[in-house]
């Protein structure tokens, strides 16, 4: 019997700490169905597979905002004594190794999935992005070009000067 975690779920858990995805141990600790001591605690066991880059605390500053964000009314029903950890997309491939459940292998590739899912979606919106500032340029570049083909068109439609020159050729005049 297999454990299908919505990717939308999983995309829900991700945040953006210091410029880089990550999930919550409580939320991983959620999916794997274990307790989140019990996931530090086996993090903590295996502590050397999880550098700075796959695993860090949060400070108190990126806590408070964290919580702000959350809108947080009631703290200790929260569970929140301690500053959770966050894991980056390497620290939840490497929890892999050290929860050894089926459940945990298959939340495990999920979660891969979605941020792999993510990244492609970036991607997309990056080629977006660049595509629609080269289609922008073009116009501004062409928006030139037509005003200055409209204002030809005016100088060659508007009246010549009247400049109070003498006419040339024969006048007659009126007294006569």
């Amino acid at each position: 019997m297999g454990t299908v975690v919505l990717m939308e779920v999983i995309e829900g858990k991700i945040l953006l700490v210091r410029s880089k995805k990550v999930m919550l141990d409580r939320d991983l600790a959620l999916l794997y169905g274990v307790e989140t001591r019990t996931l530090n605690q086996a993090v903590r066991r295996n502590i050397t597979r999880f550098p700075e880059d796959f695993m860090f605390q949060l400070s108190k500053e990126e806590m408070e905002n964290w919580k702000s964000q959350i809108v947080i009314s009631d703290k200790e029903r929260m569970g929140l004594r301690k500053r959770p950890y966050v894991f980056t997309e390497n620290g939840v491939a490497m929890l892999s190794s050290v929860l050894n459940s089926e459940r945990a292998i298959e939340v495990n590739i999920q979660i891969m999935r979605t941020f792999t899912k993510l990244r492609e979606i970036l991607s997309t919106h990056k080629e977006l992005a660049h595509k629609l500032s080269q289609l922008e340029n073009k116009i501004e570049r062409h928006d030139g070009e037509i005003k200055a083909i409209f204002n030809a068109i005016r100088q060659l439609m508007a009246p010549p000067p009247d400049t109070n020159k003498r006419k040339i050729g024969f006048n007659r005049d009126k007294e006569g």
